[in-house]
């Protein structure tokens, strides 16, 4: 499988995903610019985290309307993958590939650790490799509340579209486990047809032995599966 990692103005963990899937799973990677008007035949297409236009206006709001956006919707529409994650998830929602919205933290406050999230469903090629169990997986971000109105949450929610919730160590999901407010402890989500993912957490950033952490390679590796 060939990956394409887009780097918009202000991203700053594209160099984080392009390491993680060449060196550590040891894919083909190429570096695709937001100005770039051609995704080079890559099968997967990953939206890194960051802080794209500096989130004026509104996170993901203005990095929605770069050019390479255009082929990023096309590729959607046409079956392949893309995944958002952080502000990833933010621009594809803002793009109207993924439902709802990612809005300010209920803390009102900038949040950076590691936290906890359990596989939701197993029926995408996401999470169909997880064990039921928890993963530590860091987060680093102010707008990571995933709202939506109740029709939507009702519809996502009944077809199976939540990808993984916060919970503690022991993957028990409760108020305290939620770092940030979202709905029904909601970490990510996929679209009707499975194949667009977002989630505020960075699997690319627990990937190494290095950092003492590898629970994100497992979700990653999943994704080799198809």
């Amino acid at each position: 499988m060939k990956f394409g990692v887009i780097t918009f103005p202000g991203s700053n963990c594209d160099e984080d995903l392009i390491f993680t899937l060449r060196e550590n799973l040891g894919q083909e990677v190429v570096n695709l610019w937001h100005k770039d008007t051609d995704l080079q035949g890559c099968d997967f297409v990953f939206l890194p985290g960051g802080f794209s236009y500096g989130d004026y206006l509104r996170s993901g709001a203005i990095a929605r309307f770069s050019p390479i956006m255009n082929e990023v919707i096309r590729h959607a529409e046409r079956g392949g993958y893309v995944m958002g994650i952080c502000n990833g998830f933010q621009i594809l929602t803002e793009a109207h590939l993924l439902d709802g919205a990612l809005i300010h933290n209920n803390t009102m406050s900038f949040v950076c650790k590691n936290v906890w999230i359990k596989p939701a469903t197993k029926n995408t090629i996401l999470t169909r490799k997880l064990e039921d169990r928890a993963y530590k997986i860091p987060i680093a971000h102010g707008e990571g509340n995933f709202f939506c109105d109740q029709d939507t949450l009702k519809r996502i929610e009944d077809e199976d579209r939540v990808l993984f919730r916060y919970c503690d160590e022991k993957g028990q999901q409760s108020e305290g486990s939620n770092p940030n407010g979202s709905l029904n402890n909601i970490v990510g989500i996929t679209n009707k047809g499975r194949n667009v993912f977002g989630m505020m957490p960075h699997p690319e950033r627990a990937a190494d032995p290095i950092l003492k952490n590898i629970d994100g390679v497992y979700m990653l590796e999943s994704l080799l599966s198809v």
